[in-house]
């Protein structure tokens, strides 16, 4: 369609339309449709803003934005303009910009749907959470035209859950098919953690409108959250089908492939997005993490130093450095940090990340009382922003479990479970030498390691009714029949095999706080081997407390909190070796480090196999490791860390305390407990 001077407004409205059908199937064609019109109406907005789209999605960043940084200066209260000029400004990696573009787009038209969920990428890209979530939620709100739904969009923006369920469910009585209200009722679901019923609505969202994508985004995140990584990735092709070049999608995919070990498919699609977005300092860190699982050091401190070069207020990449355990900051690194912690405008969570990095870093230059005092401080920010942790709903469950799983308990229910023999759990507390026992035994030829793996707390939580404190769990084991308990052990080797990369007939699952699951393991894979992974209560209990963690172990930010943990942990476990004698091996890791063949000639035939060197040369497993001790499991065993805590032996009064007479007993335990110490089937006495 050419147009020429004399024509009347209805053709050039006709021809903007005929332009942007055009745009997303011939961009070009539409580009050459706006520059007609441009012929015609000179500085006309619409026109400008469809001839930078086409210019963008032709791949053509710098043509797009010679046409929209002008267009958006001439016209400052031109949404449309914003927003082409916000995905230009993306696409290019200046994520920043295209935020603040965005934003000024939503300003200007609140109720433009589109905008708000481009802001939500960007914000998820940038790292914010937060801002994300907010975004997305106005994005719902302004894609809602029904009034009877306009209630509920602005109770869900507002953090009012409550409200919002309450009006959806109302609205779906009356029209169950109405998928926008079925997608905000599952990210009121998702809000508060019920992720179950999150699903399932989204499931329903997508069976009504299989192109539905935002839905579907919502789906892939959702089953992610649920450890449900094969589903997830499932889903994320699929968008991937439509929108190859999605930054959310592929950092998703990303981190979802890492989950389930496909590190070198991770890596790959991480390293296409640092090309294409290099002032993106959250994918160099992804990056970062994901070079360091798969042992490749020097890249990893590489990636973390290009996220601390673009973003020098981000803790978490010092503390990435860090935790690496092997990595040794300079004084100008050291006075990088404290400088940014004298920042007042820095984030609490950059904050207590730089005091855990100080506190390694000044704990290398041997200077141990300001190592002490920035690790307490990084911990008492982290406690104050972690989930509540209570000691004492942590030992009701301990006795809890004392009184169900007894001796007649479980002679009851001999032969129940799944058979399966495959899993070799490691149980303790973290920092006690988990690592360094699945290094040694994936080293053989028959065992393959895989990671900390969430799939037995899942199970957990689904028999408790979708919590493990406060649910039915472990009560209601003593309901279920031999075939459900056998289910249960059956769903957990089909959850767990996605993580399994080969056909070795044994895997390890070294999630170390699956000891309160001893009783749950037992039942539903009576087959399944148990090691405890023991480490002296005062050097475990402060390298817990010293260590940041990612999720989870909220105990460890409070000394007292730790030795509680610890006692709960060894009374526990003695019960086990009371009414399940033999069941459980037990390595306690200053023998490990004082007489490893020893230790690993007795580790070995307690798991039923032949005893192979390479048990003994396991540091030179390159398998990846996804833990703190990554760096060091791949070095020999070495002894200059077990007395290491007597450093900082003056300030560690509340974890003593704390530990009592478990203290003063180890490596046996209390006086009060009774131990057995029959040899199992294979181990010699």
């Amino acid at each position: 369609m050419v147009l020429s001077a004399e024509e009347p407004v209805g053709t050039l409205t006709t021809a903007l339309a005929h332009a942007s059908r055009l745009l997303q199937t011939r961009p070009a064609l539409a580009e050459q449709q706006a520059d007609e019109i441009l012929k015609v109406a000179p500085g006309h907005l619409e026109a400008l803003a469809l001839r930078g789209a086409a210019r963008r999605m032709q791949g053509d960043l710098s043509g797009a934005l010679a046409v929209l940084q002008p267009l958006t200066a001439r016209a400052p209260h031109f949404p449309d303009g914003h927003f082409e000029l916000g995905l230009a400004l993306a696409q290019s990696g200046q994520h920043e910009d295209a935020v603040s573009a965005l934003t000024r787009a939503t300003q200007f038209n609140p109720k433009l749907s589109a905008a708000w969920r481009a802001l939500g990428d960007q914000h998820t890209i940038l790292g914010d959470a937060r801002s994300a979530d907010a975004a997305y939620a106005e994005s719902i709100r302004a894609a809602v035209n029904d009034p009877r739904l306009m209630e509920a969009a602005v109770a869900l923006c507002e953090g009012q859950l409550a409200i919002a369920e309450r009006l959806l469910k109302s609205h779906l009585m009356a029209a169950p098919t109405d998928v926008a209200a079925i997608r905000m009722l599952a990210e009121v679901a998702a809000r508060l953690g019920r992720y179950d019923d999150s699903e399932t609505l989204l499931e329903r969202c997508l069976e009504l409108a299989p192109s539905f994508n935002a839905a579907r985004h919502n789906y892939a995140l959702v089953l992610n959250r649920q450890i449900k990584a094969g589903e997830a990735l499932r889903q994320i092709d699929v968008l991937l089908r439509e929108e190859p070049a999605n930054p959310s999608y592929r950092f998703l995919k990303a981190a979802v492939l890492a989950r389930v070990g496909e590190y070198d498919e991770a890596i790959a699609i991480y390293e296409r997005l640092a090309h294409e977005f290099p002032s993106n300092w959250r994918g160099w860190m992804s990056l970062g993490h994901a070079y360091r699982t798969a042992g490749r050091q020097d890249q990893s401190i590489a990636a973390y130093s290009k996220s601390i070069e673009l973003a020098p207020n981000c803790g978490e990449a010092y503390w990435s450095l860090a935790n690496m355990k092997t990595y040794r900051f300079d004084d100008s690194s050291i006075a990088c940090m404290l400088a940014q912690l004298d920042r007042s405008e820095i984030s609490e969570e950059d904050r207590f990340h730089l005091h855990y990095a100080l506190g390694k870093a000044f704990e290398d230059a041997g200077d141990y009382s300001r190592s002490f005092a920035h690790y307490e401080e990084g911990a008492r920010r982290r406690r104050a922003a972690a989930p509540h942790y209570d000691a004492d709903t942590n030992s009701q469950q301990r006795v809890a479990a004392t009184k169900l799983f007894t001796t007649e308990f479980f002679a009851q229910r001999r032969g129940f479970g799944a058979e399966a023999p495959d899993p070799i759990f490691v149980v303790g507390l973290p920092r006690a030498g988990s690592t360094l026992i699945e290094q040694v035994l994936s080293s053989h030829s028959a065992v393959e390691g895989t990671m900390e793996l969430p799939d037995l707390v899942y199970i957990a939580k689904t028999v408790g009714d979708g919590k493990i404190r406060g649910g039915d769990y472990p009560a209601a084991l003593a309901d279920m029949s031999p075939d459900q308990l056998r289910a249960l052990g059956e769903e957990y080797i089909a959850r767990t095999r996605i993580q399994r990369k080969t056909d070795r007939p044994f895997f390890i699952d070294k999630m170390p706080n699956n000891f309160h699951h001893v009783g749950l393991i037992h039942l539903i894979l009576p087959n399944a081997k148990i090691i405890d992974a023991r480490r002296h209560p005062m050097a475990c209990g402060f390298s817990a407390f010293k260590q940041h963690f990612a999720r989870g172990q909220n105990f460890s930010y409070n000394l007292s909190d730790v030795g509680r943990y610890y006692a709960d942990y060894v009374a526990l476990m003695q019960h086990f070796d009371t009414v399940l004698p033999g069941r459980v091996h037990r390595v306690i890791y200053e023998d490990m480090v004082a007489n490893p063949e020893a230790e690993i000639r007795r580790l070995v035939a307690y798991c039923g196999l032949p005893f192979e060197q390479s048990c003994i040369d396991f540091h030179s497993n390159d398998r990846p490791v996804r833990t703190a001790s990554s760096e060091q499991v791949r070095q020999p065993i070495y002894s200059s860390g077990v007395d290491h805590w007597r450093h900082y032996e003056p300030w560690l009064g509340p974890l003593k305390d704390a530990l009592g007479p478990v203290l003063d007993a180890y490596p046996s335990p209390p006086p009060h407990h009774t131990q057995t110490n029959e040899p199992l089937q294979g181990e010699a006495p």
